[in-house]
Parts: C-alpha cells; sequence; structure tokens
C-alpha cells in the first residue's frame, strides 16, 4: 500500500525495533510508508528519519493515546508487558490494548496487526495443529492477559500472529530459559525428540513488516507464525549449548523422570518449562507462508548461528548459577 501510515507500538522492542527498521529502510522509495512510533524510551535510530514521527507515550496512559490513530491506515500492534506482577500484565496486555483499539475505533483504522503467543493454549502435545483446531488456557499473568488482548484485536477485525519460540540477538526469554534449563538437567529429555516451532527474530519482523504492507489483510483471524518445518528439541538446544558454550546434554531420562529432577524444586516454573521446551509444540504455519509467497532462505542452523556471538557476549560470561531469564509466558 503506497504511502500510507503505520502506526507501531512497542517500536523500541525485541521485535518492533526490528519492524520499525524494516519500514524505515524503504525511504526514500516512492510508496514507502510513513511512520508513527508509540515510545516511553529513547527511540531507536533508524535509517530514513524523515519518515518516522515520535510520539511518547505508553498503554497505561489513556491520555498519551488520544489521536494516536489519527490518520493512521494500519496498527501494527507489538507492545507487551511479559512477566511482572498480574495488575502489571493486565494493565498493558489487557486494559492498554482496550484503550488503542477505542482509539482505532474513533479514527475509523480497520487494520490491525497483533503479536500474540501460542503460549495461550491449553498445554499439552501439539504435532503439526492449524489454526482454529486448539482450546485456549493459560495459565501465567502473562499469557492470561495477552490472551485478553489478542481476543479483543480479533473482536474488532484484526490479524493476530502466534508464534511458539522465537530467537535472535536481544533474546531474553528463549535461549537464556534454556540455558537455565540444561544447567539444571544436563541430560536429553525423550531423546529430544520433540518437535518445536520456532522463527528468527529477523525472520518474524521480515513477515509484520509484509503483513502491513499487504493490501488485503485477513480479518478476524489467528495465523501461527514459525519456520515451515518443525526443529527437533535435540538440533534446537544443541544449537543453544553451542551458542552459549555449554556442554551437549547427555544420556537420556524420560518425561517422568524430569518432572521430579533433583533441583527442579528450586524452579516454580519448572513443569511449565520442561513442556514447552521437551514437549511437542509445532503449529502448523502453511497460511502465513502462503500469504507470504516466500519462505525464509536460510536453514534453522544457519539462522541461529547469525546470533552466536550475541548470545555469547550475553550468557557465556554469567556464574554458573546465575539467575536467567524464566520464559513462562
Amino acid at each position: 500500500m503506497a504511502g500510507q501510515r503505520i502506526l507501531i507500538t512497542g517500536g523500541t522492542g525485541f521485535i518492533g525495533a526490528r519492524v520499525a527498521a524494516l519500514l524505515a529502510s524503504m525511504h526514500p522509495h516512492p510508496s514507502a510508508p510513513q511512520i508513527r512510533l508509540l515510545v516511553h524510551r529513547t527511540p531507536p535510530r533508524l535509517p530514513g528519519t524523515g519518515q518516522v514521527e515520535v510520539r511518547r507515550g505508553t498503554l497505561c496512559d489513556l491520555a498519551s493515546l488520544r489521536g494516536l490513530c489519527d490518520g493512521v491506515d494500519t496498527v501494527v500492534h507489538l507492545a507487551s508487558q511479559i512477566g511482572g506482577s498480574t495488575e502489571q500484565c493486565r494493565a498493558v496486555n489487557d486494559t492498554g490494548t482496550r484503550a488503542l483499539l477505542a482509539e482505532t475505533e474513533r479514527a475509523g483504522v480497520s487494520r490491525i496487526i497483533k503479536l500474540g503467543t501460542t503460549a495461550v493454549y491449553q498445554d499439552g502435545r501439539h504435532l503439526g495443529t492449524p489454526e482454529g483446531q486448539l482450546a485456549v488456557g493459560p495459565v501465567s499473568p502473562t499469557s492470561v492477559s495477552r490472551l485478553a488482548g489478542e481476543e479483543q484485536v480479533l473482536a474488532a477485525g484484526g490479524l493476530v500472529l502466534r508464534p511458539h519460540l522465537v530467537y535472535g540477538a536481544g533474546d531474553q526469554w528463549v535461549v537464556p530459559s534454556m540455558v537455565r534449563f540444561m544447567r539444571v538437567l544436563p541430560h536429553w529429555v525423550d531423546g529430544g525428540r520433540a518437535l518445536m516451532s520456532v522463527i528468527g527474530a529477523d525472520d518474524l519482523a521480515w513477515v509484520i513488516a509484509r503483513l502491513a504492507l499487504t493490501r488485503l489483510l485477513p480479518r478476524g483471524e489467528v495465523l501461527h507464525a514459525g519456520r515451515p518445518k518443525p526443529v527437533s528439541g535435540h538440533d534446537l538446544f544443541a544449537a543453544a549449548a553451542r551458542a552459549v558454550g555449554l556442554p551437549l546434554p547427555s544420556g537420556e531420562i524420560s518425561q517422568e523422570q524430569a518432572r521430579s529432577w533433583p533441583g527442579a524444586c528450586e524452579d516454580p516454573h519448572w513443569q511449565r518449562r520442561l513442556s514447552l521446551l521437551t514437549v511437542d509444540h509445532w503449529y502448523d504455519t502453511s497460511r502465513l507462508w502462503g500469504l507470504m509467497g516466500q519462505a525464509p532462505g536460510r536453514s534453522f542452523a544457519e539462522d541461529f548461528a547469525l546470533s552466536g556471538s550475541w548470545y555469547r557476549s550475553c550468557l557465556a560470561g554469567r556464574r554458573h548459577d546465575a539467575p536467567v531469564a524464566a520464559a513462562v509466558r
């Protein structure tokens, strides 16, 4: 869509900064979109700054949202609260999304893209499951509030993208959680045979930017967002271990043994972490890649390796027992 104005919330975050940079890099092409960022921190340095408008505010400050969507064609809603108290999660993910949607309705904006999460589904074995076939049942305050926000966007006719595990430079949840897991349990659970939906942050940002520029967006729908083919738990853990200089897991234990592993009782999120990382969580992403018309060009191993130096600098220097971020969504 030539010359449209795109509002991005969460434009300084893990995915949002990448989306903003991709869209801003189109300038000075005649069809480049104008970008409006809602930020409460220092905005990212972006190319084509003449196309970027910065609005100061937060989803928790209703006054700062007034007029935010005026003149906007598409809202890319990437802001979210991951972790923190129940009240903090609700304020951003639920109440904040409702306030943003009130502004989209007032301004007549119907094109809305929201980044969600597969963590809103009931826990269990998910094996190549397409959209619309899994019951929701989030368990953490983060996921409960994110589902509330997703449902509001869907009711407003928006599009929700649900990735499972997202990796890449800036990741504070997935690989840090895997590192913590391997330090507690240095063995393969069920041989690492579980199949996972994963996607690199750069590929996910490219998908979102591409959708924002697509003339006809799916309305009121969910799309799973992951690489076209699943990755085995073995390959995922091996890539993470190599990235941070940890030894590969050895031997094999069962799920039952892992549930009561010595030291696991010190982690209040152990059972959830065990499920997310060692049980099949593979989602059919064929609808997304059909819309894109092309899939990622690099293999998982090649793509993950690009972030290796970042993970090493971020994690490898920590003490063996140092706490790391928990990816319990």
